[in-house]
């Protein structure tokens, strides 16, 4: 058996300990039950941020983006697709900036849409701009080394 992973539940946001190569096997929360993949981005405002870009061993791809953003909401579909690919090696989520100022403060977000990709924290990689699903995943796939 591989060695275990620690991820944050997309639901109730308990901490799970999942192994690597049980990822796939559509792995539910052992606290609220719910499905730790959904295959959909997670929305993470300021209390939740945290637990999954610092707590999770997964990486983490975010989207900075704004309501109001015509780009943003061009990528919007596009993010969402890649999901469907990166998941479950990678968890997505979207930071309304917006709701989140003091998120989109803290990591510098200068323009929108912004994608930054942690892993336990560290940001690894960052690009401004909006972007397809091959593009993102792609561009994901690279700053990870896959």
């Amino acid at each position: 058996m591989s060695h275990p992973v620690t991820l944050a539940c997309p639901h109730c946001h308990g901490m799970n300990r999942v192994p690597v190569s049980r990822l796939g096997e559509h792995p539910k929360c052992g606290h609220c039950h719910e499905p730790l993949f959904t295959g959909q981005p997670l929305v993470l405002g300021v209390d939740d941020f945290s637990v999954h870009a610092e707590r999770s061993e997964l990486p983490l791809l975010v989207d900075f983006w704004a309501p109001w953003c015509g780009p943003c909401q061009m990528m919007a579909a596009h993010f969402e697709r890649a999901a469907g690919q990166l998941e479950p090696r990678v968890r997505l989520a979207k930071v309304d900036t917006q709701v989140a100022p003091t998120l989109a403060q803290r990591h510098g977000i200068r323009s929108i849409p912004t994608l930054i990709l942690f892993r336990q924290g560290r940001e690894l990689a960052r690009q401004s701009g909006a972007m397809d699903a091959n593009n993102i995943v792609r561009w994901t796939r690279q700053h990870l080394g896959d």
